[in-house]
């Protein structure tokens, strides 16, 4: 019986000594960039971070310390995925946005179990405003509303090419670039769950439109995916590209691109640590009642998004951030803000690549295609999905 247990014991000790071994000698993914497009930025700056608004209306706002550039600072508009109100949950885009000189908005137009998807975008787009214009006339914060971009994650995705087609109508800004990562949260008809899509045809020819997906859980962000850029048709081809993050399991930690790969958390953003600044005292007082709560199936997260949630707010930082989602937004939001088109963001040699495991192995490049015309822009039938031509 002894013997039995030292062997079992002798067993386990090898086996775990070996793992230890392998865990040693494996490659490790890539460091993120001091500087330029997904890196670092600047680490001794002190990030402002400010609640504006009042209760659950509200967005946060979050730029460097200090006077803001004469021109004023570019904007990055950044849409929650359903459920995934608080900014921590994207803490790690954020502080790199604002570390690269962005005044980054983050509007809450969700309260989780009691906003219908179909009234998101009005809550949204009078966010938008109001943030901007509470931050117009601020030294520091000063946004450049000629450099204005907007990162939508999953339902945030279809949120911010609604608020890109109403933009000129509505008031607010026109955005020179939307970075869809990972889309979904679509409605399908009218009755349906979701946000509805309204005519993307009323977005502003000269926008930058890139849609970015991982190799995980596909089909569902292939789907929404093209389906934002083929509807978005008053866009040129060559200003659209569909890039797809490619898993990888060469070293440890192993790189996947899921549906949360977008997400990264830094608890230094927890929403719930930021506090609205203290009301004046001369502020008038609110006359009229908000009307009566009504609640509706459509307001709860079904089990799937509860879990998508979940996913998103464990999510590390890891090089398919910095060197992905991150990186490719920072070129493509040079590009759209020079006024250049997708066929030079793709030709562009930084963007693909994904540097190297620490053993020299390259990690697995980004796969970047251009959507081809549908049959409806060469026939006049109705439209279909894309064909893309990949590089």
């Amino acid at each position: 019986m002894r013997l039995t247990v030292l062997r079992g014991s002798l067993t386990a000790a090898a086996i775990m000594t070996l793992a230890g071994l392998v865990s040693v000698q494996a490659a490790t993914p890539p460091a993120q960039p001091a500087d330029g497009a997904g890196g670092a930025g600047d680490r001794k700056a002190t990030i402002t971070k400010r609640l504006l608004g009042r209760g659950t209306a509200s967005t946060y706002a979050f730029y460097a310390a200090g006077a803001a550039p004469e021109a004023g600072r570019p904007v990055a508009i950044v849409l929650h995925g359903w459920g995934a109100v608080n900014p921590q949950s994207y803490g790690g885009w954020i502080d790199h946005l604002a570390r690269q000189g962005w005044l980054v908005l983050f509007p809450r137009f969700q309260e989780v179990n009691r906003t219908r998807p179909a009234d998101a975008p009005a809550i949204a787009e009078g966010l938008v405003k109001a943030a901007l214009a509470e931050l117009a006339t601020e030294s520091e914060a000063r946004p450049d509303l000629g450099r204005v971009a907007m990162i939508g994650h999953l339902a945030g995705a279809p949120l911010a090419m609604d608020l890109a087609a109403a933009a000129k109508a509505q008031g607010l800004p026109v955005p020179k670039l939307i970075f869809a990562a990972t889309p979904g949260g679509i409605a399908s008809g009218p009755k349906s769950r979701g946000i509805a899509l309204t005519d993307l045809a009323a977005i502003d020819p000269s926008t930058l439109l890139v849609a970015m997906v991982g190799d995980k859980d596909t089909r569902a962000a292939d789907l929404a995916a093209k389906r934002l850029l083929r509807e978005a048709s008053g866009v040129p081809l060559d200003r659209k590209l569909f890039v797809r993050v490619l898993s990888d399991d060469h070293g440890f930690p192993a790189l996947t691109a899921t549906l949360a790969a977008p997400a990264g958390v830094d608890s230094a953003y927890d929403g719930g640590n930021i506090k609205p600044a203290p009301e004046p005292k001369d502020a008038p007082k609110e006359l009229t009642k908000p009307p009566p709560f009504r609640w509706s199936a459509d307001m709860a997260l079904t089990g799937e998004q509860q879990t998508l949630v979940s996913q998103i707010n464990l999510a590390r930082v890891d090089a398919l951030d910095y060197l992905g989602f991150w990186k490719t937004f920072d070129l493509a939001a040079a590009a759209a803000f020079a006024g250049s088109d997708a066929t030079a963001l793709k030709n562009n040699p930084r963007l693909a690549d994904m540097e190297r495991w620490s053993d020299g192995w390259p990690v697995k490049r980004l796969a970047v295609e251009t959507p081809r015309p549908t049959p409806a822009a060469q026939a006049g039938t109705p439209a279909s999905a894309p064909v893309s031509r990949k590089r």
